[in-house]
C-alpha cells in the first residue's frame, strides 16, 4: 500500500462499494450517498497517490471506469427500489449515464491523438530547436493531466442531483445535476478540439529529426556519453554530469529512455534522449570521435556499431562486485579504471579484456571528498553505516543489512566513549527483497530511537541559537531554489521542454553555489551529536563523508570512494569467508577493520577514530588509496582529459586510414586489408579463403 493512509483508504474503498450496493437493496438513500462518497473520496485518494492497489485493479477488469460504471448502475438500482421506474427521472438519469458514456469515446480519442502528436521522436536540453523548427505551446495542464478520472468525476453533479430528487420527490434537482453533468463532458470534448488541428500542431518527426541534425552540424559534439537504463538507475549518469561540464572537447549526452532525461540532474551539457533505435542510427553523429559507456546494456549495441568513433566503458563505479570485470566489457575499445586495481581486476578474471586496453583515469567525481585531518577535541566523533543494497540474487555477501546491520548500529549507538551515527542505505534498499526492506526499517528506527533518547539527555546540549539561524539559513536558500527551479513544478510537456530547454548559464551557477550553501546549513542546523537516517537526493553521499571520521559499509563503489578521504573504514563479511579470504578476493579492503556478522570488531574502528596512534591501518589507506585510485598528481579530471584527447587521435587515425583504402582501391580493397583471410561476395557477405 505504501502508507497507513493508503491501507485504510484501499480498505474503505473496497467496503464502500458493498456497501453502495446494500443501500441500493434496501433501499436508502442517506446510506446510499454516504457509501457512494466514501468510494468517491478513497477512490480519488489512491489515485493521487498512485497506489499499487488501483494498478492492480486495472489487470482483474476493476479499472476506472468499470468502477465509476458499477456506482451509477446501482444508483438505477436504488430508483427501480424505490418504485421511482415509471418516473421521469428514471429514464432521464438511464439516458444521462448512456450519453455521458458516449462522450468517453471522443474524449479519450483526443486525449491520446493529441499526446501521441506533442511526444516528439526525440527530447532535448540544451539544444537550440526554437530557431530550428516551430513548437507550440503545450495544452494548459488541466486539460491532459489526470483526464479520464477529471472527465469521469463530472457525473458527480448527475449522481447528486438523482439522489436528491429521490429523496425529495422534486425531479428539477436530478435535471439540473444531469444537465451540469453532461455540459462539462462536452465542454471538456470541445475545449480539446484546437489541439489536433492548425498552429497547435507540433511538426512531424521528419522535421524534427532534420532540426536535430542540423544542430549536431553547427554543433559539431566531439565527445557522447550514452546512457540507457531504468528509472532506478538515474543516479549513474549523472554522477558523470560535471566530469562532462569539464571536458576539453565538445560534449554531447545522448539518452535512450524519456524517464531517464526526467530523473536527469541539471547540467550545461547537451542533451538528446533517443528511444528510438532506427532513429538513432539515422542521427549524424559524424563528428564524435569518443562515445563512454556509463552502463553495461543492451541498447549500447545501436552506438557499438559506429566505426568512426571509439568507445569506452567508464562505468558507474569501481568495486571489487563481479559487475566491475562483466564479460561485455570487452565489446569496447578501451576500458578506463580509477587506477591500478581496476587493471588488475580485469587480468585476474580472464574476461577478455586485454591489458594494453585499459586505461587508469583516476575517479573525477571524487574531487570534492575532503582528506581527514583528525576528530577535533571538542567535537564527538561520527561514524557513517553506508551499505549497498540487496543484489539481483539471494547472496548473503551483497549486503550487511541482513545479517549484521542492526549489531552494528546497536554497537555504534551503544559506544563508550559515545559516537554520532549517520545511516544513508543505497537508494535501491529493498527494491527486490522484503527481507532487506524490513532490515532497514528496524534500523530507521532504532538510529530514530537512540537520536530522541540523546536530544532528552542533559549531557547533550544543543546551541538552539546556531541551529535557529542555520535553519533559517535553510528555509532562505531552499526559497531561493524553489524560485529558480520553478519550484519543482513540471511545466508543460516533453515538447515544450525541449523548444525551452536552453540552460541559463548564470542561473545553473547560482544554483550550484546555493546548493553547496544548503549543504553547509543542513550540517549546522542539527547538533554534531545527533544521530541521523538520511535518505534522498540530499545531502549527498560524498557530502556524508566529508562530515564523518569513519565508515561502516560493504563491498560496493561506496569503500572506493572513501577511501579518497584517507579516513579509517569497517567493511563488513557477511558471506562468513574470514578475514584472510575476504582480503584476497576484495582489494578495496585490504586497509579495512573486517567486521563479521555479530559487528564485535567495531572497536578497533573506534579506537582508531578517536586516537591516531591506535590506527595501525593509516599507511595502508595511504597505499591502497593509490593502488585503487591513482595518483593524486595530475588530478584526475586532467588524466581523464588527456585519455579522451588520445582516444580522439586513435579516432581520427583510424578514420583518415578507411578513407586513403578506400580512395586507393574501392571498399573491397579496404574490406580486404581490414579482414585478412577473407574476400567480399557480390552480396556483400564473407568467406574464409585461407580457413583450415
Amino acid at each position: 500500500m505504501g502508507s497507513a493512509a493508503e491501507l485504510a483508504a484501499a480498505v474503505l474503498m473496497m467496503l464502500g462499494f458493498p456497501g453502495v450496493m446494500v443501500a441500493a437493496l434496501v433501499p436508502s438513500v442517506p446510506a446510499f450517498a454516504v457509501t457512494a462518497t466514501v468510494t468517491y473520496l478513497a477512490d480519488h485518494y489512491l489515485h493521487r497517490r498512485n497506489s499499487y492497489l488501483i494498478n492492480r485493479l486495472s489487470k482483474i477488469r476493476a479499472g476506472l471506469s468499470i468502477r465509476f460504471l458499477i456506482r451509477q448502475l446501482l444508483l438505477i438500482l436504488l430508483l427501480a427500489r424505490l418504485s421511482l421506474a415509471d418516473e421521469l427521472i428514471y429514464y432521464a438519469a438511464i439516458a444521462c449515464f448512456i450519453a455521458f458514456y458516449g462522450l468517453q469515446a471522443p474524449h479519450g480519442a483526443l486525449v491520446t491523438l493529441i499526446r501521441n502528436r506533442r511526444r516528439l521522436p526525440v527530447a532535448t536540453r540544451n539544444v537550440d530547436l526554437a530557431s530550428r523548427i516551430r513548437i507550440p505551446d503545450a495544452p494548459p495542464r488541466g486539460l491532459l493531466n489526470r483526464s479520464a478520472e477529471k472527465i469521469l468525476h463530472f457525473d458527480l453533479a448527475a449522481v447528486a442531483g438523482v439522489l436528491v430528487a429521490a429523496e425529495t420527490g422534486s425531479d428539477l434537482p436530478g435535471f439540473l445535476g444531469i444537465g451540469v453533468t453532461l455540459g462539462a463532458g462536452a465542454l471538456y470534448v470541445l475545449a480539446l478540439l484546437p489541439y489536433v488541428r492548425g498552429r497547435r500542431i507540433p511538426p512531424r518527426a521528419e522535421k524534427v529529426l532534420a532540426a536535430v541534425d542540423d544542430w549536431l552540424r553547427e554543433y559539431r559534439p566531439e565527445t557522447v556519453l550514452y546512457f540507457s537504463g531504468s528509472k532506478d538507475s538515474a543516479y549513474q549518469v549523472n554522477m558523470w554530469l560535471e566530469t562532462m561540464e569539464q571536458l576539453d572537447t565538445r560534449p554531447l549526452i545522448i539518452l535512450r529512455e524519456r524517464v531517464i532525461l526526467q530523473n536527469l540532474a541539471p547540467t550545461t551539457v547537451p542533451v538528446i534522449c533517443v528511444p528510438g533505435g532506427v532513429h538513432l542510427m539515422n542521427m549524424d553523429l559524424s563528428t564524435v570521435r569518443v562515445a563512454l559507456y556509463a552502463a553495461n546494456v543492451g541498447k549500447n549495441i545501436h552506438m557499438l556499431r559506429v566505426p568512426t568513433m571509439k568507445h569506452v566503458f567508464i562505468g558507474h563505479g569501481d568495486s571489487d562486485k563481479i559487475a566491475s570485470v562483466n564479460p561485455y566489457s570487452k565489446a569496447y575499445d578501451e576500458v578506463w579504471t580509477a587506477g591500478r586495481a581496476g587493471r588488475d581486476r580485469y587480468a585476474i578474471a580472464d574476461v577478455g579484456v586485454r591489458d594494453e586496453d585499459i586505461v587508469e583515469v583516476g575517479r573525477p567525481q571524487l574531487a570534492p571528498i575532503r582528506t581527514g585531518r583528525g576528530v577535533p577535541e571538542d567535537r564527538m566523533p561520527t561514524v557513517l553505516y553506508a551499505p549497498t543494497w540487496e543484489g539481483w540474487d539471494d547472496n548473503p555477501g551483497n549486503t550487511s543489512l541482513l545479517l549484521a546491520g542492526e549489531n552494528i548500529v546497536k554497537r555504534l549507538i551503544t559506544a563508550d566513549p559515545p559516537v554520532r551515527v549517520l545511516y544513508k542505505p543505497h537508494p535501491f534498499t529493498g527494491t527486490r527483497s522484503a527481507h532487506a526492506k524490513a532490515a532497514h526499517q528496524r534500523i530507521t528506527a532504532l538510529v530514530e530511537k537512540a537520536a530522541a533518547e540523546r536530544a532528552a539527555d542533559p549531557r547533550y546540549p544543543a546551541d538552539a541559537a546556531g541551529q535557529a539561524a542555520a535553519r533559517a539559513e535553510l528555509a532562505r536558500v531552499e526559497a531561493r531554489l524553489a524560485e529558480l527551479t520553478g519550484g519543482g513544478t513540471d511545466k508543460g510537456d516533453e515538447a515544450e521542454a525541449s523548444r525551452d530547454g536552453l540552460v541559463d548559464l548564470e542561473r545553473h551557477a547560482e544554483v550550484a553555489r546555493l546548493r553547496a550553501e544548503w549543504n553547509a546549513a543542513y550540517w549546522r542546523s542539527v547538533p554534531t551529536w545527533e544521530h541521523r537516517v538520511v535518505t534522498g537526493a540530499e545531502p549527498r553521499l560524498y557530502d556524508c563523508f566529508n562530515v564523518s571520521d569513519a565508515m561502516v559499509s560493504d563491498i560496493s563503489s561506496v569503500v572506493s570512494d572513501f577511501i579518497a578521504s584517507g579516513k579509517p573504514y569497517a567493511v563488513t563479511d557477511s558471506a562468513g569467508l574470514g578475514e584472510e579470504e575476504f582480503k584476497r578476493q576484495n582489494t578495496a579492503v585490504r586497509a579495512a577493520v573486517i567486521l563479521t556478522n555479530s559487528a564485535t570488531e567495531l572497536g578497533a574502528l573506534l579506537a582508531a577514530v578517536r586516537d591516531p596512534a591506535q590506527d595501525p591501518l593509516a599507511e595502508d589507506r595511504e597505499e591502497l588509496k593509490r593502488y585503487l585510485l591513482g595518483p593524486d598528481e595530475p588530478t584526475s579530471i586532467e588524466r581523464f582529459n588527456a585519455a579522451v584527447a588520445d582516444l580522439a587521435l586513435k579516432a581520427e587515425a583510424r578514420n583518415v586510414g578507411q578513407r586513403t583504402r578506400t580512395m586507393a582501391g574501392g571498399p573491397d580493397v579496404e574490406l580486404a586489408d581490414a579482414l585478412p583471410g577473407q574476400r567480399t561476395t557480390a552480396a556483400g557477405e564473407t568467406d574464409n579463403v585461407n580457413a583450415g
